[in-house]
């Protein structure tokens, strides 16, 4: 059983095409897919359009939420954008989403943790930052949770721990946006350091599950310059750099 994993594409049409195209090559028994789907500077209703017609397992994420509950002057820029752009049916799609969702009776898709669409699993916000987190703190987040397989998203940082106990918890890292600056705790970065769009393949294996990251290049700079044109720089920096 092969599984691709994608994550927090964020309205990167481009590079959601270029990994689709790369999981096609490798081959898989299923796609997932996390969550933060439309947000961004880029292009939310045609992600949608994308998203919807290969029905793929989908849970939603933190700014799916957002959009669909907060009012517009709540709103960050990425929200707004998108729920600007989308259109009913598309909403419609968003709200029939769940939160997480169970694979293979065990395997088990989340956005953050479990318990939480804002918190990071496999990171940890303290005030100087953001680092790698301990196996005691990534265990405490996973809990009970029954499942020999956690994938998780939201921070965009690819990485894969297995507990003791052997429970593996997968981030694939984010498919549409390598950086982003955040204050959820305390002001932070998050950053790959480069454009490269990231997705997991994860297999069973006899001794338990084979993960590997991967990165994939696409037009990086096509879609920096329409992040430019819709007047986020910021945004055309991480997708041009990984930095912030």
């Amino acid at each position: 059983m092969r599984i691709a994993v994608i994550s927090d594409i964020h309205g990167n049409l481009a590079a959601l095409d270029a990994v689709l195209a790369d999981i096609a090559r490798r081959g898989a028994d299923a796609t997932v897919n996390l969550g933060d789907l439309l947000s961004g500077a880029l292009r939310p209703a045609e992600t949608a359009d994308r998203l919807m017609a290969l029905d793929m397992p989908t849970i939603r994420g933190n700014h799916e939420r957002q959009i669909l509950t907060f009012e517009p002057e709540r709103m960050g820029y990425s929200d707004r954008h998108a729920a600007e752009a989308i259109d009913p049916r598309h909403r419609e799609w968003l709200a029939g989403l769940p939160e997480t969702l169970r694979l293979f009776d065990d395997v088990l898709l989340v956005h953050g943790t479990p318990g939480s669409d804002l918190t990071y699993f496999l990171e940890t916000v303290e005030r100087t930052g953001c680092r790698p987190a301990m196996e005691a703190e990534i265990a405490a987040r996973a809990a009970d949770a029954d499942a020999s397989l956690i994938l998780c998203g939201h921070s965009h940082i690819p990485r894969s721990v297995r507990l003791k106990g052997g429970r593996q918890i997968v981030n694939p890292g984010s498919v549409g946006l390598q950086a982003f600056r955040d204050d959820h705790i305390y002001p932070h970065n998050m950053e790959t350091g480069s454009p490269h769009a990231r997705y997991a393949m994860i297999e069973r294996t006899g001794e338990g599950w084979s993960v590997e990251l991967l990165k994939v290049s696409y037009d990086w700079e096509g879609a920096a310059a329409l992040a430019e044109a819709n007047g986020q720089p910021e945004w055309a920096r991480a997708l041009r750099t990984g930095r912030v």
